[in-house]
């Protein structure tokens, strides 16, 4: 037991462990790769049994010390070259790792990967286990003759390799998980195997390669990956602080298609042969981009504002209310005692010309029929609830100070997702005529943007609902008939303008040279 006490014997056993570890992190890590192959119930499995016949093979192979020195011995000679059974070896390894290296290197570029669902093809485990056996028989080879070149005693060898398989064994688990679940770092370990093979190959010819040179091109690398590995980190926890809704939206907006610029729009015109349709036609483009951003808008952007509303004043003449009613395609309305923020009730039309028959009066009849009041700063998901409960009736939206703002029907929540829907009184606020558009001045900002598709109009810190309030924004006052505004691509030019209102817009698309100029 004396010579457990020689400091010699310890330090020479502590490097040769860490030696072993790094000699041994390139066999890891392709037998990480190669378990990957298998289904996830065997890959643990494989990973064992690959690490244990590693350490059986370099026990066997250290208990062949001497064995192993004849292998630096002339065996063939072609010409001048000469080689050794360890040259032909190191030929074989070298050159296989190259070969499965340079394969699994194809696979992952070409995206032929198919390893996950029910329908995933995997390898068959003896398969992956004789290459492991293989790759083993490389990789023990050149760590038991660094330990045969650094110890003379035998039990140190064995004890230096026992331990180093042991910790490697322990990381093992952990360090499949974290290659396979990083694609550049599956590249990146590829890669050093196939710096590996050709340097084996190399050595096999007799032309020995530095090992510093390989760590050091090896620990640049690991470097580089870590920086890289850092940035795709924070770019996750950055993206985590918007909220998964908006993550969502942003996703399946992309795979829509998303917004071309006039030479994508060019090029998908052209009809190239790799150019594939669109996943969804224009029409579920604009309702689906109309359903994601339908939390983000405000209760203002979508009900019908206080100038459009109809409401019948319940002590006006019988005859002037029910010529009202009938001009009016409206099936609902606020009736009020002389102006509109006193709602007494929402009455149907119905029930009015029934109360105009019957010589009721208004106001008893709207009683009975009392409104629903909601205040602006609602959230427009939420008065998708409220509108259930008011069972087809109409909503009101009043400010802080009770001073109607507007109204909310299913309707109008209808058009915010699949666009306008004009009564038999109206027009459309967006009629396009060929590469333009004619739009009132208070068409909504968000149905603008989306047809027309390639240009931002919305900003979530403006105050501004509508077109005419982006159009004074961006004057600063009231603009001039036939002035006119650049936004993206487009020219927008005030057609009308009556009663201190922006009435009409011409939207067309600008050519490049304009927009350069």
């Amino acid at each position: 037991m004396e010579f457990l006490m020689d400091p010699a014997i310890w330090i020479g056993l502590l490097t040769l462990v860490v030696l072993e570890i790094v000699l041994g992190i390139d066999n890891l890590v392709f037998i990480a790769i190669l378990a990957d192959k298998l289904p996830p119930h065997q890959r643990d499995r494989a990973r064992l049994i690959g690490l244990s016949l590693a350490l059986l093979m370099r026990l066997v192979l250290l208990f062949a010390v001497s064995w192993l020195v004849t292998l630096t011995d002339p065996l063939i000679s072609i010409g001048q070259l000469t080689f050794s059974g360890r040259d032909l070896i190191l030929l074989a390894g070298g050159l296989f790792l190259v070969f499965k290296a340079t394969m699994e290197l194809h696979e992952r570029m070409e995206g032929n990967l198919n390893q996950s669902g029910p329908k995933a093809a995997y390898a068959s485990f003896w398969m992956v286990v004789a290459q492991i056996i293989v790759l083993d028989a490389v990789f023990s080879l050149d760590a038991v003759i660094t330990a045969v070149g650094m110890v003379n005693q035998l039990g140190v060898m064995m004890a230096a390799v026992v331990i180093a398989m042991g910790v490697m064994i322990l990381a093992s688990k952990p360090l499949t998980k974290f290659v396979n679940a990083h694609p550049t770092v599956v590249v990146l370990c590829l890669s050093f195997l196939l710096m590996i093979g050709f340097s084996l190959v190399a050595e096999g010819f007799g032309f020995h390669i530095p090992k510093e040179y390989l760590y050091a091109a090896i620990g640049f690398s690991i470097m580089i990956e870590t920086f890289n590995q850092l940035a795709w980190r924070n770019l996750a926890r950055n993206e985590s602080r918007q909220p998964l809704r908006d993550r969502t939206a942003d996703a399946i907006l992309k795979l829509m298609g998303g917004r071309h610029t006039n030479g994508e729009t060019e090029a998908a015109a052209a009809g190239g042969e790799d150019e594939q349709a669109p996943a969804f036609g224009e029409e579920e483009r604009f309702m689906i981009s109309g359903v994601l951003t339908l939390a983000e808008r405000s209760i203002r952007t979508v009900m019908t504002p206080r100038a459009d509303i109809s409401w019948v004043d319940c002590a006006g003449n019988a005859e002037d209310v029910r010529a009202q009613l009938l001009a009016t395609p409206h099936s609902l309305f606020p009736v009020c005692r002389g102006a509109l923020d006193n709602v007494i009730g929402v009455v149907r039309a119905k029930e009015l010309f029934t109360a105009l028959d019957s010589g009721q009066n208004l106001a008893a009849c709207a009683a009975q029929y009392p409104p629903i009041v909601v205040p602006d700063s609602i959230d427009v998901i939420k008065i998708l609830g409220v509108l259930r409960k008011a069972k087809g009736s109409l909503v009101l939206v009043v400010d802080e100070y009770g001073t109607m703002q507007g109204l909310v029907t299913p309707l109008d929540i209808l058009e915010a997702i699949a666009g306008e829907f004009p009564d038999a009184d109206e027009t459309p606020d967006i009629i396009r005529e060929g590469d333009e558009w004619r739009v009132k001045g208070t068409a909504d900002l968000h149905q603008l943007e989306q047809s027309l598709g390639e240009v931002e109009l919305v900003s979530p810190d403006d105050e501004y609902l509508t077109l005419a309030g982006l159009l004074l924004a961006q004057h600063e006052g009231m603009p001039a008939v036939g002035e006119s505004f650049q936004f993206g691509d487009f020219r927008f030019e005030v057609l009308e303008i009556a009663n201190r209102r922006i009435e009409r817009v011409r939207i067309s698309r600008m050519t490049d040279e304009q927009v350069q100029e």
